[in-house]
């Protein structure tokens, strides 16, 4: 019996950037999922990032635990006394993450402009050049 192959055809392909919501995952904060409780930092940065673009993928993809031992990592690579280890840990499940610039062109995510945010710019511009006029 022969085993199956591997047939990349049958994999969805995205073409082109993924576009991520400028305004950041909406809803609430997920529960901590890791079986060992969180400190109070480690909660702050965990509701930080679930507010985040990235955010979107993550729930999706289902990597609550990831981001979770992510926060960990993070907070205790923040600390005066952390090895360089914990820092090149941190920083590569930042980039497998997508947190950081050169993650996100690797990854082909994108922030998508915020409209609403271009509109009110261009009518605040247009608001002060009425006012240069007068």
């Amino acid at each position: 019996m022969q085993t199956p192959k591997f047939n990349p055809s049958n994999q969805k392909k995205r073409v082109g950037p993924l576009l991520l919501p400028a305004g950041g995952r909406k809803g609430p904060t997920p529960m901590w999922p890791l079986q060992t409780s969180a400190s109070a930092e480690e909660l702050a940065h965990w509701a930080r990032l679930w507010r985040k673009p990235q955010a979107v993928v993550w729930e999706e993809q289902e990597l609550d635990e990831i981001v979770a031992r992510y926060c960990r990592i993070a907070v205790a690579a923040s600390q005066v006394d952390a090895t360089a280890a914990l820092m090149a840990q941190a920083s590569s499940l930042e980039d497998r993450l997508g947190l950081t610039p050169r993650a996100m062109r690797m990854l082909l995510w994108q922030i998508a402009p915020d409209e609403v945010a271009q509109r009110r710019d261009e009518d605040a511009k247009s608001a002060r050049e009425r006012m240069k006029a007068v």
